[in-house]
């Protein structure tokens, strides 16, 4: 009787297969399948009325440095987004984690996540209105400092990334500090640490797995994004996705653009590993040396 229940109840692995089923034959149709479309199409040739054209030549990569300064911007101003996101949410998340109180902990985090109730595009147009000639340079030379430009300028670029994204930022560091023991923190001041030495050689290390996740779904959005660098930059600061709409849409030259696509996945692939595997790294040895 034993061995017949044994037999009727299935298999563990098959099980656990044909629960990720749905989920893999998603991810294949919808991410690999456009991704090996795409590296199919960079080796191609533009056809005669624009399009693609099927062949083979490496020309489409040879001609990425015509796209020298978008890359360059792109990879700058990404990086460097993402990064005073990190630093403007990282207060954010760990007052609401550690000392706010908990009756208004919820009522905070909503507030944060509100700018996402409405249009990115409404919201970049507010800021138009604030970095142009009658906001907030207005300001300034009304304070004294004449001729401050601030719209379609890199600072534009970067004030819309923090205000755009800093809603991803916080969450993923809220959820680390909240887990954090504040034993640890009182057995740090109780050695003697200063409340800096404590915040680098305690909090921020184990809030390291936050501060990544945060930052590769803010570097990602970045790096391909088309709206921000197109209205706060107004066509000065040019991005990759900036680039790839005029390939792909204006001069119809699909097979280059698509080399820039896969030269864009290719970076992106290899920045996020390489980190993850650095701050994930420091956060384990780190975690290890508190225990």
């Amino acid at each position: 009787m034993g061995a017949a229940l044994q037999s009727s109840t299935p298999r563990p692995r098959l099980v656990t297969a044909m629960l990720l089923a749905p989920a893999g034959v998603l991810f294949v149709f919808m991410l690999l399948v456009p991704l090996v479309v795409i590296l199919v199409f960079s080796f191609g040739e533009r056809a005669p009325a624009g399009g693609y054209a099927p062949g083979f030549t490496l020309d489409n990569y040879a001609n990425l440095p015509a796209r020298g300064k978008a890359f360059l911007n792109t990879l700058t101003l990404a990086p460097l987004g993402t990064l005073l996101t990190a630093i403007i949410a990282f207060p954010m998340a760990y007052f609401l984690a550690v000392r706010c109180d908990p009756r208004w902990r919820v009522t905070l985090l909503v507030l944060v996540m509100a700018p996402f109730w409405t249009s990115q595009l409404l919201r970049y147009y507010a800021w138009i209105m604030l970095l142009g000639a009658k906001g907030i340079p207005a300001w300034l030379s009304f304070l004294g400092f004449p001729d401050f430009r601030i719209i379609n300028t890199p600072w534009a670029v970067l004030i819309g990334a923090v205000y755009g994204f800093l809603p991803l930022m916080v969450p993923p560091i809220y959820v680390s500090l909240e887990k954090l023991d504040k034993r640890l923190l009182e057995a740090s001041a109780d050695l003697g640490a200063t409340p800096i030495r404590t915040f680098f050689q305690v909090t921020l290390p184990l809030a390291l797995p936050g501060v990544a996740t945060g930052s590769m779904l803010v570097f990602i959005l970045l790096m391909g994004d088309y709206i921000l660098p197109q209205y706060l930059g107004g066509g000065k600061v040019f991005f990759i996705g900036n680039a790839l709409v005029d390939l792909f849409l204006q001069s119809r030259n699909w097979p280059y653009g698509a080399a820039v696509s896969v030269a864009l996945v290719g970076i992106m692939f290899v920045t996020i590993v390489l980190y993850m595997r650095f701050v994930l790294g420091k956060a384990d040895q780190r975690r290890a040396a508190l225990v």
